[in-house]
């Protein structure tokens, strides 16, 4: 439903273009000064913006000026008494979408407002293209050809082109919030909005206020309209985040919204009907909550028409150099330098477990490439949990090793890189020191 603010000194006017344009079945806010209009602007979510011209203070050009400032692409029809060719000419220049004279043509009103919302929304439409286009949902941003991985993108080809409801579940950091924008950019409704929302990062009051909006004064702080994510997604598609993490009574609510496709505001009274294809995640089992009576039966199964299981990192390791490449030149940036990894270094990563996942792997590369001065990265670049980790899964002579060249790679540190000094630190000769940085492969400038 599009909202309409109208500002308009004259309440006769606020009256009749209320009811001419709420019969059109839009959503009508009023009021009779610019200064609360721009407020409205800044605080709501609006699709148009109907003012007169001429009014006490800020006049409507003023509020036109100030109102792409803040957001440049809403349209604005101006409309006054005192229209000139001039004053016309003015507005269309400062970016107005239209320009109408009092008294108008019912019909001719109508028709402009449907066609400044149009316009609107192929604004909307086509930065939703851009966003998909750059952020490349074509499988781009997820990484691997393991089968565990060519198997996930058969499945999204054909969950993309259903209006299924999806559960995506998985271990926290494996990726669901990729796979859930893959999907939702590969299918018929890659138009119209992707809006997510993480069930687990609100109180139950704000989540609620986030999924169905609220009315002005709904509650303390509620100074304005705000359209909800529900809302937000009508045509789209919304992914419900932790959803395993929303708590009963919202649950209940939830159910509703997933069987009539209606809702209030929180505050409201209003029915609100939407078409959102919803797709959810979730790192817990959310059937094991079902059995113990955290969650709700029928709500699982409202969701979870079709369950899309991400693979952990652990299985698929093969998929490690790829990913890691890929984190290198998101976090490094195109160096004139290839950055590599040692062998010790490859060695401990393809041991290590990684509870964390993917977004581990990525900290753990970005924080190796913090720390690194050089284009490879050696033991001394990783994070210590990550060679603990390496020590238990080695052998005693491996292990022995990895702690040699940790001391080192230490000694000449604390030495300035001075060769002799370093083996002098460590108790050995000389050409012993020689000889062990040439094992290790650590170059001095």
């Amino acid at each position: 439903m599009e909202t309409i603010l109208i500002v308009d000194d004259e309440k006769n006017y606020l009256v009749v273009l209320n009811a001419l344009l709420a019969a059109e079945g839009y959503e009508i806010l009023t009021t009779n000064n610019a200064l609360d209009g721009l407020r409205l602007v800044k605080e709501g979510d609006l699709d148009l913006i109907i003012t007169d011209m001429k009014m006490p203070g800020m006049n409507g050009m003023a509020l036109l000026e100030e109102c792409k400032k803040v957001k440049p692409d809403l349209p604005i029809i101006i409309m006054t008494a005192y229209g000139t060719i001039e004053k016309a000419v003015e507005a269309m220049k400062k970016n107005a979408y239209d320009y109408i004279s009092k008294p108008f043509q019912n019909d001719q009103l109508k028709l402009t407002v449907k066609k400044a919302l149009k316009n609107y929304t192929l604004i909307k439409e086509n930065k939703l293209l851009s966003e998909a286009l750059l952020y490349r949902f074509r499988f781009g941003n997820i990484i691997g050809k393991s089968k565990p991985m060519l198997k996930i993108y058969e499945l999204i080809t054909k969950l993309s082109q259903t209006k299924a409801s999806i559960l995506i579940s998985g271990p926290s950091g494996t990726g669901k919030n990729l796979i859930a924008k893959a999907i939702h950019y590969n299918g018929p409704r890659k138009k119209r909005p992707f809006i997510s929302v993480n069930c687990g990062a609100l109180t139950e009051t704000l989540l609620e206020s986030e999924l169905f909006g609220h009315e002005k004064g709904a509650f303390t702080g509620a100074v304005a309209l705000k359209k909800g994510r529900f809302e937000l997604a009508d045509e789209g598609t919304l992914f419900l985040d932790e959803v395993g993490e929303m708590s009963p009574q919202l649950q209940v609510k939830m159910l509703r919204v997933l069987q009539d496709k209606e809702f209030e505001r929180v505050g409201g009274t209003k029915s609100i009907k939407v078409d959102v294809r919803i797709l959810s995640a979730s790192n817990r089992n959310i059937k094991a909550e079902v059995a113990n009576g955290l969650f709700r039966e029928d709500l699982f199964y409202r969701l979870n028409v079709i369950q899309l299981e991400v693979p952990a990192l652990k299985d698929r390791i093969e998929d490690l150099p790829l990913l890691i490449d890929h984190f290198i030149e998101k976090i490094g940036g195109k160096s004139r330098k290839k950055i590599i990894l040692s062998q010790e270094v490859k060695k401990v990563l393809f041991n290590y477990s990684w509870p964390g996942n993917i977004r581990e792997l990525e900290n753990v590369i970005e924080h190796a490439l913090g720390l690194s001065s050089k284009n490879i990265i050696t033991l001394e670049d990783l994070p210590g949990h990550l060679l603990d980790n390496g020590i238990i899964n080695k052998t005693l002579p491996e292990a022995l090793e990895q702690l040699e060249e940790k001391l080192i790679r230490k000694a000449l540190d604390y030495s300035n890189n001075v060769k002799s000094q370093a083996a002098d630190m460590l108790g050995i000769s000389r050409h012993l020191m020689h000889y062990k940085m040439k094992k290790y492969g650590i170059l001095i400038s």
